[in-house]
């Protein structure tokens, strides 16, 4: 007799409500009944009919329930659509990456201000206690680089103990 081995177990994602008969799905393969699980699946599949009628008329609870769902859904990203434009059309947000090429010079040099702990903390995408404790915990160099890494731009920045500001690092 050969024996067969089974490949890795992999990870994927199911929908919650088919959590506990994926759980079953899995014990049963376990107990070593994938071959007839399989059959089975496969003969519950061919049972299924694309000529089924199914209820799908407007009037359905369901259909009304997915439809408000689905409208909900899209109003929000619509409402978030729309803050994005209007950010973008103010000139808040840049979308284009500042290159590092011979051509930088053409770019337009927006001259940066220092910034308080919560506004570069925006401008990280972190919060004010991790920019301080990432402050506190690593020295002026690592710091800069670690800014330069987060900030959107590529900008580096120290921070002036004096100020109780931080500069943006050229």
């Amino acid at each position: 007799m050969t024996d067969q081995k089974s490949s890795p177990s992999e990870m994927i994602r199911v929908p919650t409500a088919l959590i506990p008969v994926v759980r079953q799905l899995s014990k049963l393969h376990r107990q070593g009944h994938t071959i007839a699980l399989l059959q089975g699946l496969e003969e519950l599949i061919s049972q299924f009919d694309s000529n089924i009628d199914i209820d799908v008329a407007p009037s359905n609870k369901s259909v009304l329930q997915l439809e408000k769902k689905l409208e909900t859904k899209l109003d929000v990203i619509t409402k978030k659509l729309e803050l994005i434009e209007r950010a973008m059309a103010s000139g808040r947000y840049n979308t284009a990456r500042p290159r590092s090429s011979a051509y930088s010079y053409q770019q337009s040099q927006v001259e940066l201000q220092p910034k308080a702990n919560e506004n570069l903390a925006q401008r990280l995408a972190v919060s004010p206690q991790s920019l301080i404790a990432e402050r506190e915990n690593k020295n002026a160099q690592e710091f800069i680089s670690w800014t330069r890494n987060r900030d959107p731009m590529s900008v580096g920045w120290e921070w002036n103990d004096k100020q109780g500001l931080y500069y943006p690092v050229k």
